[in-house]
């Protein structure tokens, strides 16, 4: 069975909020290193890294859904529209990665805070340049 494509939601942004990008560019990189030490748990951020329990994760920013090679996905990323991984999406997957890919192996709760969320995805296009 196939899982039907939803749309990408937007992040909620508050009149007079900052924009997404502009929390990732203000974001505190530091931060979020501190914060994806959890993720290391499952896995590895380093340029041609070994998957683990979780795919590696190098270049994820602006990076095709699913395709760590060697890493078994479910599948239920790519049902959810778009085809490569972007800020936004990233975002939304990290805020609740169960609702934004319902079946996915992921068993990470997700980050409840837009700071935490912007200073990770930060982090992790850091570790991509």
């Amino acid at each position: 069975m196939v899982a039907e494509a939803t749309e990408t939601p937007e992040p909620a942004v508050e009149e007079g909020a900052p924009s997404l990008g502009e929390m990732i560019a203000n974001a505190d990189v530091a931060k979020g290193e501190k914060k994806a030490k959890a993720c290391a748990a499952c896995h590895t951020f380093d340029k041609g890294g070994k998957n683990g329990v979780g795919p590696n994760l190098s270049g994820i920013v602006g990076r095709k859904k699913e395709s760590a090679p060697g890493f078994a996905y479910s599948g239920s990323l790519k049902a959810n529209g778009g085809d490569t991984w972007t800020e936004e999406q990233l975002y939304a997957f990290l805020e609740k990665p169960k609702k934004y890919a319902p079946g996915t192996k992921m068993t990470f709760a997700g980050l409840k805070k837009d700071e935490d969320r912007a200073a990770v995805i930060a982090w992790l296009k850091k570790q991509s340049n």
